[in-house]
């Protein structure tokens, strides 16, 4: 049953993808689309490309319903959750265009309510989630008291701060709650009207909405999980569920838009037509990357490492991004210095589309593509450049020769091993396997090194040299399960 659903799915990804451009850019994304589904287990899928600011593409895949066998189609609306905020920031950017704001502005400027250690934080330290405020949902995400408005503000007001404003970065949903009522306050029309009105309309995004399972939504892709969330923890149980989500209206600037792809690449170009932010430099800043007190700057993972004015940012030196992800489930990337924006909205919780938009975009772009390294360190770019010149022979040489001229040169165990991993998913083990043979010899007290060697190993066919290392790997930590594993069934 299970593989007939994804075969059914890889089907109608592929029939829906005869509509499209010949253009043999168009059809390579399709194809890549269509392999990710099917590892990934999404049941529905729409992508939008925005290219020097006009729709490139517009493409749709798989099922909006499982059980009832709906397709998606180009009006097929997505949950876009956290990726509200990035509405919330161009809101905010509007009330500071038109002089009724500041972002540097203390919060207590518009908001009275609040204890006397609040008062200070300002609203671009709430934009960027490094406000130190306590949140005012519990740890499986459920909003606080009784879905009250009145209730939830009062529980949130007694709780301690988390750390002094500006000391670290810590995804907030309390500070887009008080975001709401400066909105709110200043336009002098609840939040939703005004981002309705002066961002939907403006953009004319006839499908969005503001909304959440208990409302009736046009055309909705449903949706579906892969996770569940046990003691405040995400676990994948590999099991597809349908997933609920309410959110109260007080509660929607953080979470709450429903849109499409399309709808979602005019918004982005209007925004870049300057029809949503008049001047440039509000652009500008609201996609640069907050710093902390200290100075650096920080954010969700090592791929959306920032985070700007509702935007989360993908901080690096070629192809940067202004990056909105929301529910595990929906991403868009906008590359500022490229003219390029991609969309993907999914109906899969856990699918976590942004981490493949970086290798959509390599379709326009080949030095972004993860075979041509991209997203490798400057030191690891380095060394790849000489292994591929010595058919990766001599590894830990080349590595010691370029070391030797650069005392500063380092290459983190992680790296190495996420780059072995990287090779893998191209299919070139071998060359995997001498990545993770060399971080051995780089780190020969890690038994994750050696646990990632001794797998390829097993993977190459070398059971032998893979249980010697297994080995290893359990006696540098004897709490590692999945050698012990390998090694009882070896037995």
């Amino acid at each position: 049953m299970k593989n007939s659903l994804y075969i059914t799915l890889f089907l109608l990804a592929t029939s829906f993808s005869q509509h499209l451009s010949g253009q043999s850019t168009s059809d390579s994304i399709d194809v890549f689309i269509k392999e990710k589904m099917i590892q990934l287990k999404i049941p529905g899928l729409q992508l939008a490309i925005v290219k020097k600011g006009k729709l490139e593409k517009l493409s749709y895949y798989g099922l909006a319903n499982i059980e009832h066998n709906v397709a998606i189609s180009s009006k097929s609306t997505f949950s876009i959750n956290s990726m509200t905020k990035a509405f919330v920031g161009i809101a905010i950017m509007q009330l500071q265009e038109q002089g009724k704001l500041k972002v540097d502005d203390p919060i207590s400027q518009y908001i009275n309510d609040i204890p006397n250690e609040w008062r200070a934080i300002t609203i671009r330290q709430l934009l960027s989630n490094i406000s130190g405020l306590p949140n005012n949902i519990n740890d499986k995400e459920q909003v606080l008291g009784d879905g009250t408005e009145e209730n939830n503000w009062e529980m949130v007001k007694k709780l301690p701060m988390e750390f002094k404003p500006g000391e670290r970065f810590s995804y907030n949903q309390t500070g887009y709650y008080i975001l709401g009522r400066i909105i709110t306050k200043l336009s002098s029309q609840h939040f939703t009207k005004f981002i309705e009105e002066n961002q939907f309309k403006i953009a004319d995004m006839s499908s969005t909405q503001f909304g959440d399972s208990n409302d009736i939504i046009p055309n909705s892709a449903g949706a579906y999980s892969t996770i569940v969330n046990t003691d405040g923890k995400w676990i994948n149980d590999e099991k597809l569920h349908n997933a609920f989500a309410t959110f109260p209206i007080f509660f929607r600037t953080a979470t709450g838009i429903i849109s499409t792809s399309e709808d979602l690449g005019k918004w982005l170009i209007a925004l870049q037509n300057g029809k949503l932010l008049r001047n440039k430099n509000s652009v500008n800043e609201m996609f640069t990357s907050v710093k902390l007190n200290d100075g650096h700057i920080d954010g969700f993972n090592k791929l959306t490492n920032g985070y700007a004015l509702g935007w989360p940012t993908v901080v690096r030196d070629e192809h940067p991004a202004a990056a909105p992800v929301g529910g595990m489930r929906s991403a868009l990337f906008v590359y500022p210095k490229d003219e390029l924006s991609i969309v993907i909205l999914t109906n899969l919780q856990g699918s976590n589309p942004e981490w493949l938009i970086d290798e959509i975009a390599g379709y326009y772009f080949p030095d972004m593509k993860i075979k041509n390294g991209f997203g490798l360190s400057k030191n690891l770019k380095l060394l790849r450049q000489e292994l591929i010149h010595s058919k990766f022979k001599n590894s830990f040489k080349i590595y010691s020769d370029i070391k030797r001229n650069n005392e500063d040169y380092n290459l983190s165990e992680d790296e190495i091993n996420s780059w072995g991993y990287q090779l893998i998913e191209q299919n070139k083990k071998n060359e995997a396997l001498q990545v993770f043979h060399f971080n051995t010899l780089l780190y020969p007290k890690s038994a994750n090194v050696y646990d990632s060697y001794a797998e390829t190993l097993e993977l190459t066919g070398n059971r032998k040299e893979a249980i010697i290392n297994y080995r290893k790997s359990l006696e540098l930590n004897p709490a590692n399960s999945n050698a012990r594993q390998f090694l009882e069934n070896k037995k």
